[in-house]
């Protein structure tokens, strides 16, 4: 079973920076895509950014030019560089990390536990 863990959310001035990490740990598994999704009070969950394994990177229109997506495959981690961060950006930020399951050759899909980004004065 594969499991992520979020870390690197806090409280930030408008115009400044943060960087979320998330780590996938388990056993057998190839990730294939890794995405970071964010959710605002009564709002849905949305997609920021994803990156496949051929690191094809796809942005919101909101965070285009702002945020970064990366992975560092050895790590089983993906990182979310977010700059010039805004009041609008405040969210639950989750990870989500699809792949195959090496024993069964099956598809999986995980969701991190999300962790809280708050742009405030």
């Amino acid at each position: 079973q594969v499991q992520l863990v979020e870390s690197g959310g806090g409280l930030v001035q408008p115009g400044g920076s943060l960087r979320l990490s998330c780590v996938a740990s388990g056993r057998q598994f190839s990730i294939a895509r890794m995405a970071w999704y964010r959710q605002a009070p009564s709002m849905e969950r949305d997609l920021v950014a994803q990156i496949d394994n051929g690191d094809s990177t796809n942005y919101a229109d909101s965070v285009k030019g702002r945020f970064t997506i990366s992975r560092d495959n050895a790590k089983n981690t993906v990182y979310l560089q977010m700059n010039s961060l805004k009041p609008e950006d405040t969210a639950v930020y989750y990870c989500n990390a699809g792949g195959i399951a090496i024993p069964t050759s099956r598809w999986f899909e995980v969701w991190g536990q999300g962790t809280l980004v708050t742009v405030s004065s």
